[in-house]
């Protein structure tokens, strides 16, 4: 046990170094958010009445019990510091018991005095401590900064509680599961029906809809107000629950199969006529995923697009910065808000490519590329074709993102909208590209690190973004990444060649040293 916690501990000390680095960074900023727009107590009373008259704003953290700096930022978190910490969780207990086994290792360390169950309790001993060190360094640089010990405290139990419950919901899925992908969907699914049920209730007053949601159970702490501890009993019951369940499942199966069955495909292939054919057959089905998540989360934002007038009644301070860093030319409150929807869009679609291109790393190290490569096929047409879908992939969600967004703007708010906004999503596509360049990169130069490499560069450009850096403090940070570049068009800035020029050269110079570095060096090593 004592070697399995040892190895899981080195292979972590970097994914969760970052994800637990990214929860602090932002449970600090926040604060400093708030402290900065709300400098006194009229304007967080202000900006609290407004939150408790708007369901759309209530829905995003909850009531807020009282104006205070940390009252308002744990509201302002949205939860995502819950979430973020449940995701963590989720993919660390997944990634060291069903990925482990499915690549054969499990069955080797197996093979020696190692118990059946000790893989399963290394996984979760590992998420839970790593859970545990968000929670507790969040707690204790508030505390630093001045906020309350209690709520804090309260706070960070919160963020760690989160982890707990989705870790043992990890496991459990990784018995369900025969594959690490199959188990980190129905995990992720889990977490995206919690998050959807705490939203509804919190926006509909209906608290039996929270208290069915693993995540409400975090916020019905209400940390900084009325530090409410006992909910948290929940979170413990249901996680030794699931953990039970977890352990008579692991018990009850065979080493490397789930217990849900696996679908058998088609005997034949009559439609693959080539490597790009076999790499759609490969992507479509992520692909498909993701343009039902765009189209949903489209027009779910749009279509609460009748609530951007209300900005006008922010604190005055607040709608200023607001306008300055998102209204653009015509300073307009409802163009602010179609362009935040926008960027939301292509932060979030920047990580398609990055999965997609992924594709190439998990072909490579399962052995199914070298099968393919015995063939006619060369390097490079497997490598491209891969690219390719991923590029055109790309392009077909933020166009799928931009009319749906533009077509429910102009329903709800009587305005057409769909030319300007689809244009303004395409806009944002050789930024997309360039985040998934990096991941070719990482593929062919850095195959060992490809997978960390990928999701870091994406995080970073995410968190000091021109949407997350403003709220954890990054002011000034986005000018290095390449969605700063592009001009809002929405608002009625004018498009300008030069950036999107520049940051398609960059593309082009990466994904040709990545193809020319894998074209030559061995499969499978750096």
């Amino acid at each position: 046990m004592i070697v399995l916690l040892g190895l899981a501990a080195r292979r972590e000390r970097l994914r969760s170094a970052v994800w637990i680095l990214v929860v602090v960074m932002l449970g600090a900023g926040l604060v400093s958010y708030i402290d900065g727009y709300f400098p006194t107590q009229e304007t967080l009373r202000v900006y609290a009445r407004v939150i408790s008259g708007n369901p759309i704003l209530l829905g995003l953290g909850g009531p807020v019990a009282e104006p205070s700096v940390g009252a308002m930022a744990a509201w302002r978190s949205g939860g995502l510091l819950f979430l973020l910490t449940a995701w963590m969780a989720l993919t660390i207990v997944i990634r060291h018991t069903r990925a482990e086994e499915e690549s054969g290792r499990q069955e080797l360390m197996l093979s020696g005095v190692i118990g059946r169950a000790a893989p399963l309790t290394a996984a979760l001993v590992t998420a839970a401590v790593a859970a545990l060190v968000a929670g507790a360094l969040t707690s204790g640089v508030l505390v630093s900064i001045g906020m309350e010990t209690a709520g804090s405290l309260a706070y960070g139990a919160a963020i760690t509680a989160a982890g707990w419950v989705f870790a043992a919901i990890g496991a459990v899925t990784s018995q369900l599961a025969q594959t690490a992908r199959t188990a980190t969907t129905l995990g992720l699914l889990a977490l995206g029906v919690s998050y959807v049920l705490r939203y509804l209730g919190d926006a509909s007053g209906a608290t039996w809809l929270t208290w069915i949601s693993p995540l409400g159970w975090s916020h019905l702490v209400r940390a900084y107000a009325a530090d409410r501890w006992w909910p948290l009993i929940v979170s413990l019951v249901a996680t030794g629950v699931l953990l039970a369940l977890a352990y008579a499942l692991s018990a009850r199966r065979d080493l490397g199969a789930g217990l849900l069955p696996v679908r058998p495909g088609p005997a034949a292939g009559p439609y693959l006529r080539g490597p790009f054919s076999l790499a759609w057959r490969l992507q479509r089905g992520l692909l498909a995923k993701w343009a039902a998540g765009v189209t949903a989360a489209a027009a779910l934002f749009a279509g609460l697009s009748g609530v951007a007038p209300r900005l006008a009644e922010q604190p005055g301070r607040v709608l200023d910065a607001f306008l300055h860093r998102y209204g653009g030319p015509s300073g307009d409150p409802v163009d602010a808000y179609l362009w935040i929807i926008v960027l939301l869009l292509a932060y979030t679609v920047a990580l398609y490519p990055v999965l997609a291109t992924l594709r190439l790393h998990h072909e490579e190290s399962s052995g199914h590329a070298e099968a393919l490569l015995a063939t006619a096929v060369s390097r490079l047409r497997w490598a491209a074709a891969h690219l390719a879908v991923a590029a055109l992939g790309t392009l077909a969600l933020l166009a799928l993102g931009g009319f749906v967004t533009g077509l429910i703007y102009s329903l709800v708010m009587g305005d057409p909208a769909v030319g300007r906004v689809l244009s303004a999503a395409l806009e944002h596509v050789p930024a997309a590209w360039l985040v998934g360049a990096f991941a070719a990169f990482a593929v062919g130069v850095l195959p060992r690190v490809s997978v960390a490499f990928s999701w870091t560069v994406w995080g970073a450009v995410t968190v000091v973004g021109d949407l997350a850096g403003p709220l954890i403090g990054l002011w000034g940070w986005s000018r290095v990444e390449p969605f700063h570049y592009t001009p809002n068009t929405v608002s009625g800035e004018p498009f300008t060649v030069v950036p999107a020029t520049v940051i398609l050269a960059l593309t082009a110079l990466l994904v040709t040293t990545a193809l020319i570095r894998l074209r030559n060096r061995d499969l499978a090593c750096g």
